[in-house]
């Protein structure tokens, strides 16, 4: 709602020493609110995501602004997919090659841009007026300037800093979300690429076994119910086959997508197998301290905590004057002399006693403080969480490792020197091999739930969840 405008105007004959004294007040402060003007700086805050990013252990960010920036991070990429491509390497082609990361780095400068434009004063006023009629010319001219806007500057500029800082926090949060989709997918597609060549084992097992037991069921050997149950495990082993060879391409597609690469760059080779599962694992102590210090989540909801608090302060220093403007003030008339005098109009809030905008304000406040506390209790929950699914998934893994495909590898040797011996047909020997293949399958998908969980413990410690992007929405909004 428009405020009706109260305008107390006055026209003084004033000297040329009062127009003088004027101009002694306001330019001081003019020149003292321009001195402290911000400016656009050369990377558009990106430095401070950099930084983040890198003590959380992250890989190197780019952002790609320039033609001669893209043309650097083309060729790193080329570079890194000329071999192997590593975890570590997928990671840095992530940060720097995903569209869709590039259009979140855009947020920085957005920020920027209103950071810049709350430091500097609002334009000043001016007012000409000419009439002229039955031999008369009256002529009028008026310059104002909004003081309070000026008073409120220091303000504006805290409160657009704050929120500059919070879509930092945001932007470094949705790299580390990145990196970790990143190694998820890797992990993933080299799992379901070993997968691939243990089924297709098991495809060649049953197609063996299928083999002899239709030529023993042609010499009379065996009965058509034997033969049935080896043909129905060759079929079933070649469509797991083949099911397995659609989950690897579905896998290295999402990895395709997660690191933006397209055209030839698809093609790029990844290791046999994955990592080897580490000796053990990193210590329980203070992961929830831990935690508490370093999501960028929980940074970020204090951060809105702050700029709440400013705002609610700014509310405060305004809510009887919203509009407080002061200006130099002529007027000329044919055959008069030129009148000299100021101006100040003033907007009542005639109809704004009620408190909403400061009430509005606290309880946006008290709504900060409260998601931030709830905020803090989910990254400690969810921390504990993911140090739980660390732990037992390298517990598996080890299991798998250490028992149960040493123990396969036994039976699989006992079995082989009974076969050897004539203890045992080639169809007992045939079974225990697909055991022991379904076995190491096990154990690969062991393995890969361990790395998976090892990212996603990265993530819960030092990255967020979706409270940051909340708060970036917020201080974007307000």
């Amino acid at each position: 709602m428009q405020y009706p405008q109260v305008a107390i105007a006055a026209d003084i004959h004033a000297t040329a020493a009062r127009s003088r004294l004027l101009a002694v007040i306001v330019a001081p402060l003019i020149a003292a609110v321009v001195s402290s003007c911000a400016t656009l700086s050369a990377d558009g805050g990106f430095s401070a995501v950099q930084d983040i990013v890198r003590d959380r252990g992250g890989a190197q960010a780019r952002w790609s602004r320039t033609d001669v920036e893209a043309e650097g991070i083309h060729a790193t990429v080329e570079q890194l997919l000329a071999r192997p491509l590593s975890v570590d390497d997928a990671v840095h082609i992530a940060l720097i090659n995903n569209r869709g990361l590039q259009a979140t780095y855009a947020e920085l400068g957005i920020g920027e841009t209103e950071l810049v434009a709350a430091s500097w004063p609002r334009n000043p006023g001016f007012t000409f007026s000419h009439l002229q009629g039955g031999g008369d010319k009256e002529i009028e001219r008026s310059f104002t300037l909004e003081l309070v806007s000026l008073l409120a500057i220091p303000l504006r500029t805290r409160i657009e800093r704050e929120r500059l800082a919070v879509t930092q926090l945001a932007v470094a949060s949705e790299v580390l979300d990145v990196a970790s989709q990143a190694r998820r997918a890797y992990f993933r597609t080299l799992s379901a690429q070993q997968a691939v060549r243990y089924t297709a084992q098991v495809q060649d097992a049953a197609e063996a076994s299928a083999e002899l037991a239709r030529r023993m069921a042609k010499a009379g050997n065996w009965g058509k119910l034997e033969q049935a149950r080896e043909e129905a495990f060759y079929a079933d082993a070649t469509a797991q086959v083949a099911r397995a060879r659609q989950a690897a391409m579905a896998e290295r597609e999402r990895l395709i997508r997660v690191l933006g690469l397209s055209g030839a760059q698809v093609d790029f080779k990844l290791p046999g197998r994955l990592p080897d599962l580490p000796a053990a694992i990193s210590g329980e102590k203070d992961i929830e301290a831990r935690a508490l210090a370093e999501r960028l989540d929980v940074q970020a909801a204090k951060k809105d905590v702050e700029s709440f608090a400013a705002s609610l302060g700014l509310t405060k220093a305004t809510r009887f004057i919203n509009v407080l403007e002061v200006g130099y003030r002529t007027k000329s008339e044919t055959g008069m002399p030129p009148k000299r005098g100021y101006e100040i109009s003033v907007e009542l809030p005639l109809f704004d006693w009620t408190g909403a905008k400061v009430a509005r304000a606290e309880y946006l406040y008290m709504q900060g403080v409260d998601r931030a506390a709830a905020i803090a209790i989910d990254a400690r929950s969810e921390v504990r969480e993911a140090y739980a699914a660390y732990a037992a998934a390298h517990e598996v893994a080890r299991h798998y490792r250490d028992r149960l495909v040493p123990l396969r590898k036994q039976i699989a040797d006992e079995n082989q020197l009974r076969y050897n011996g004539m203890l045992i047909g080639v169809f007992e020997l045939l079974a225990d091999a697909r055991e022991q293949v379904a076995t190491v399958n096990a154990s690969i998908e062991a393995l890969r739930d361990f790395w998976i969980a090892e990212s996603d413990l990265q993530l819960a410690a030092t990255g967020s969840s979706s409270g940051v992007n909340r708060a970036m929405n917020r201080a974007a909004a307000r």
